[in-house]
């Protein structure tokens, strides 16, 4: 396995690179100048799980609202890092707006967009005066939908002139890792701390973006951002980042990640969030709320209870996270398994912490739960599910307490401990 970056840059509180984890990272999408929408929106985000939030800094009234959000996510108790998205102006906003400039913890820079011509070393080198003189980190963040055409028709003309040039596609990719690595140069010469700098260079296809990165890795020591840009909405977008992810981190690449999700309409925005911690959760990296073991189903389970039970258990799991998460440490490495019959119930249920083999079509309408592979009682009747999440509930209690963390988050919990969603119960 490829190692990951030796270095550590901090984004506010949260240490990123060498042997801290993979940091999660989201963005939000309402107009940064709502300060009110964008204070929900980033809330929402942590409370999710989100450790670093990005938002959009494009504009005036946006800049001016920037100190604003801060103030008012710290009066909620959230104190998660907000990252500035720069693009054509970022220069012009940071000097005229010196408070949004202290409130952000990290500056997105994107070398393709900084400025053209002359003009663009003196813009890129304000914003690096800025991070400086306010000690914030910095991302340089190469996009192939925003790539320095200077740079890039530099190289085109000295491919035409090569012995041996370069695909088409392969003159892209190393287009787009140079020009991270040249501005990181460039910003280093200038006085920046290479300790406050993190690299991405994203791409839109999944084969792409792992070479890329892999050969990113092999040149740079710097932390890396990973995420498939416009990855696309629904099971594509879940898909092809989980893929392009998934590769990379397997091999040791990649510091922070962010899956670039493309909302379907009314969609909660955090669901981002949750992909990316499932991936790493999944692959091991990481622990962020208990997993729920659930069969697909099949013709024994013609009753659609134990899917209803299954969703039910992992919303109720994830929505306590916010408060469970500080109350009992440890809890995000449960697993709960909830089962539709007899074939795999009983096994899968024993190997889970808690499990419940629900009755299949024509069995005996009973439900073993067993606890740490023993079986401790057998549920039936109308109340099934309420009586399961009490179980859940308990064993949480039991074996995650942490007394003083608990005695802390009692008046501060926003979250219903006790509210279900209600199932009817099965009909056999």
């Amino acid at each position: 396995m490829q190692r990951r970056s030796t270095r550590t840059v901090m984004i506010g509180h949260v240490a990123v690179g060498s042997q801290h984890p993979v940091v999660v990272q989201s963005m939000t999408n309402t107009d940064t100048a709502n300060a009110q929408a964008t204070i929900q929106q980033v809330y929402d985000l942590w409370q999710a799980g989100s450790e670093v939030v990005r938002i959009t800094v494009n504009s005036m009234e946006a800049a001016a609202q920037v100190a604003n959000i801060r103030v008012g996510l710290d009066a909620m108790g959230c104190n998660v890092p907000l990252v500035g998205d720069f693009h054509f102006n970022g220069h012009k906003l940071l000097q005229a707006y010196p408070e949004c400039a202290q409130a952000l913890a990290k500056y997105r820079i994107n070398p393709g967009n900084v400025g053209k011509g002359s003009k663009r070393d003196e813009q890129f080198a304000a914003m690096i005066e800025a991070a400086i003189q306010y000690k914030k980190s910095v991302r340089i963040g190469v996009n192939w939908g925003s790539l320095d055409q200077a740079k890039m028709a530099q190289m085109m003309d000295e491919n035409g002139k090569s012995a041996n040039p370069l695909s088409s596609d392969d003159l892209m990719r190393e287009a787009l890792i140079q020009s991270a690595l040249e501005s990181a140069q460039q910003a280093v010469e200038w006085g920046l701390d290479p300790n406050q700098i993190i690299i991405s260079c994203k791409v839109s296809n999944v084969q792409d973006l792992v070479k890329v990165y892999v050969e990113l890795g092999k040149r740079c020591d710097y932390p890396l951002h990973l995420g498939l840009t416009e990855a696309g909405m629904g099971t594509k977008g879940v898909v092809a980042s989980t893929a392009a992810l998934a590769i990379l981190l397997q091999q040791g690449i990649g510091d922070t990640i962010r899956v670039s999700l493309t909302p379907e309409p009314n969609e909660s925005r955090t669901k981002e969030v949750i992909v990316a911690q499932e991936i790493l959760q999944t692959m091991g990296i990481r622990s962020f709320t208990p997993l729920v073991t659930a069969c697909p189903g099949c013709g024994r389970t013609t009753s659609t209870y134990f899917q209803e039970l299954a969703l039910q258990i992992q919303t109720y799991l994830r929505n306590q996270m916010p408060v469970w998460r500080t109350r009992y440490p440890g809890v995000e490495n449960m697993n709960v398994a909830v089962m539709g019959c007899v074939v795999n119930g009983p096994g899968e249920s024993k190997l889970a912490n808690i499990g419940i083999s629900l009755p299949g079509t024509g069995e005996t309408p009973v439900a073993p739960v067993f606890v740490d592979g023993v079986k401790t009682v057998t549920l039936k009747g109308d109340h099934i599910a309420a009586e399961f999440q009490q179980i859940v509930d308990d064993y949480v209690k039991e074996h995650y307490q942490n007394d003083m963390a608990g005695s802390r988050m009692e008046s501060a919990s926003q979250v219903d401990t006790k509210k279900s969603i209600p199932i009817q119960a099965v009909n056999h």
